[in-house]
Formats: C-alpha cells, structure tokens, sequence
C-alpha cells in the first residue's frame, strides 16, 4: 500500500475570530491540485461522465472511497474534504484514520451493546473505541473499471460488543451519472449557467457465515458518510416528516455530542438547518419516522448546492443505534446525520474541519446468502443563487434565501 496515516488527536481547537476572514480568502485548491497530491501516496481510478467534465476521483486502497469530485475538470473546484496532513504523515492512527473523502463506506453501529467499535465491556469513551480496520486501514479489491465506474469488494470479519462474529462480503460500485440521468433523479433541469456532476455509490453487504444475523445478538448496517469543505456560511438543510411528537416521535435527535446550541439548529414547520461551518462540533439524527430520502447543504461562499438522495424502504423501521451507552432501544437508530467538526476539547487541532451527510440502510437481518442494498448518491450544482434557487426549492423545499438567513453570520 503507498498511501500513508498519521495519529489523529480526536480534539480540536476553539476557533478565532479571524477565522471567517480568513477562510473566505484562502486559495481554492482544484480537483487537479487534489488529483495530483493523491497519486504521490495511492492509486486513484478516476471516474467521468461522457463530456468528461464531471469527474470523481475514487481510491481503493483507501476503502474504496469516492473521494472528491469535480463539475469542471482539472481546473475545476474540488468539493470533498482531503485531510492532507494525514495522508502525507506516514504514520497510522490508533482509533481511527480520517483521511476524508465524499462518500467513504462504514458499517453500523457505532456505540451500543452491539457496537463493532467497542471490546466486551469496555467504557464507552474515546479511548477504547476503534475504528474496524476492515473499514479503517484496509484496502478494497478493485474488481474492475470503465470509463463512468469502478466496481469494488471486500471481505470482513467483525465482532461486536456482545461477542458476536459476523463473516460479510461488500461489494461496492460507484458510478458517474449523465447528465440526462442526473436530471431525471433530480426531478428539475438545472439552467445552462449551474454546473453539475452526480454520482452514487450501490453498496451490498452479504452475511458470508453459517448463522442467520439475529436482533437478540445484534445487526449490522451499511452506513455511508460524505466529508465536504466547511465555509463560514454552509448551512445544512434536512427536510422532515411533520407531524406530533406522540405519534412520530422528536424531530430531530441532537445528544450525540451535547445538545447543539440554538444558534446552530434552527427547525422550522418540516424543514431543518444545522450549521455545518466546521468550527462547533456536534452532530443530528433523524429517526425513520422523521426522516425523508433526500438533505442537502448550501455553500454561501462558493455558492454549491449539495444535494443527497439514498433508498429508504417504506416498510422498514429497525435501525441500528449509534449512541455511546448500553441502549433499552437498540433498533431505534437514526436514518440519516450530520455531524459538524469542532472543538471537543480547548487547546488542541481540530479533526478536520470539515462536515458530513451521512446516510444508512435499516438494521440487516440477514441469513447465511443474504444481502442487504444501500444506495448513496450526491449532486453538487454551481452557478448564480439565482439559478440554484428553483433547484433548492424542487428538492430540498426551501429558498435560498431561507437558507442563508436561517443563521446570523
């Protein structure tokens, strides 16, 4: 393997004041500037539609991981969070190497009697959770590639709290979308002047042992995560199913980190914003009952619009629970998050920054044979405000305007 990893300090530092100023006048590093760094620690299959404008670089010495893309080429802008320190260290990580990466394939769930991050018995704390070197440090086999995919697989073995073993298979493809194709899962055609590239990733994760996957000793979920550049003024933007508390339960699940401060979580009628500026960590969850197959984020700065669909199946409501402490309702997991980088802690180098959308399947209760599909598939649109606009309002249900004014920056 030639890509390299560093020890991560799972803290980060109190941002300034200045920080703001400072990141708005940053130089932009290109998609080329990152394809380029990249191949000096690792193999990169780049991925295009037929214009060849829209490209996605994908590494699978890193997971298999999608890990930045583009909607203008070489000289285009870069939109996935690169952690260049780390990949250029040499060093490994203990508990985790957080390398980045647009949509990077884990496996749920992550606190819990059934966690696969957790020994038998141990605290629930940052020092005894470790990040499955199946899904961590280990490489995917590149099983084959074209011009617009690259199909990937892996065999695990995994054991959770309970000490219960799982022997799984993913297969994993991840395909460049046209932009006819992009449209029609859109549902609206963005103007000339927007830039688009899409993509999605179609993961499957099969039981491979002799034992049917039993809720009594726990279950498994495919769990994909997206890392994006934060801006001052990104905003994340999740709509939801309204309705009463008594019948679909919170809106919204904001205790993963401390609950989040007034002034980064706004929820309106059935839409929600979550500061996603990389400066204040923490991290939401939607239920099944709350959550809808599409989020998305607004960068104010370079004027992005991301956009996230996945499959969410109707019938299901058994998801696995993340949360760090022996669970009453273990399947009573969220169906999509968010997390925000910050400071855990005064004094010390921040993780990233960066933010994440992060989607997962239900809780597989698979027996031996069986598979379970999880699809993942991420939009950015470029262009005027004026021209976004009518984009977010056909998929995400808001304005632009709304979205930028939901927080005072």
């Amino acid at each position: 393997m030639r890509y390299v990893k560093s020890l991560i300090v799972l803290v980060a530092v109190v941002a300034l004041a200045g920080c703001a100023k400072k990141e708005t006048e940053m130089p932009k590093k290109t998609f080329g500037d990152d394809v380029a760094f990249l191949r000096k620690y690792t193999d990169v299959v780049l991925l295009s539609d037929s214009s060849g404008n829209n490209q996605v670089a994908v590494l699978p010495e890193l997971q298999g991981r999608a890990m930045t893309s583009t909607a203008e080429a070489m000289a285009g802008l870069s939109f996935g969070w690169i952690n260049r320190e780390l990949i250029a260290s040499g060093e490994i990580a203990e508990h985790i190497n957080v390398f980045g990466g647009e949509d990077r394939f884990w496996i749920g769930p992550e606190g819990g009697q059934f966690s696969v991050f957790f020994k038998k018995d141990v605290p629930f704390d940052l020092e005894h959770w470790f990040t499955p070197a199946p899904i961590d440090t280990e490489p995917f086999e590149l099983v084959s590639e074209s011009r617009n995919r690259a199909l990937l697989k892996k065999d695990m073995q995994l054991e959770n709290y309970s000490g219960t073993v799982f022997n799984l298979r993913v297969d994993r493809e991840i395909r460049v979308l046209e932009q006819n194709e992009a449209v029609e899962a859109l549902g609206i055609t963005p103007a000339k002047a927007v830039k688009m590239v899409a993509y999605e990733s179609n993961n499957e994760m099969t039981n491979t042992g002799s034992k049917t996957w039993e809720k009594e000793t726990g279950l498994l979920s495919i769990w994909i995560l997206g890392m994006f550049n934060p801006s001052p003024a990104t905003t994340v933007v999740v709509p939801f199913n309204s309705g009463p508390e008594d019948k679909l339960g919170p809106i919204v699940n904001d205790a993963y980190f401390g609950k989040v401060p007034a002034g980064r979580l706004v929820i309106g009628q059935d839409v929600l914003f979550f500061s996603g500026d990389g400066q204040y960590r923490s991290k939401i969850g939607l239920s099944p009952q709350r959550a809808k197959p599409i989020l998305g984020s607004y960068d104010a700065v370079n004027k992005v619009l991301t956009i996230v669909q996945y499959n969410k199946p109707e019938a299901s409501a058994d998801y696995v629970n993340s949360m760090w402490e022996l669970q009453k309702q273990p399947y009573s997991g969220d169906v999509v998050n968010s997390y925000n980088d910050g400071p855990a802690e005064p004094g010390a180098k921040p993780l990233g920054p960066f933010y994440e959308l992060e989607t997962s399947s239900p809780a597989a209760q698979l027996s031996p044979g069986e598979s379970v599909c999880h699809t993942h598939r991420t939009y950015h649109l470029q262009g005027p405000e004026a021209d976004l606009d009518p984009i977010a309002r056909a998929t995400l249900g808001v304005t632009i305007a709304q979205i930028k004014a939901a927080f005072s920056r």
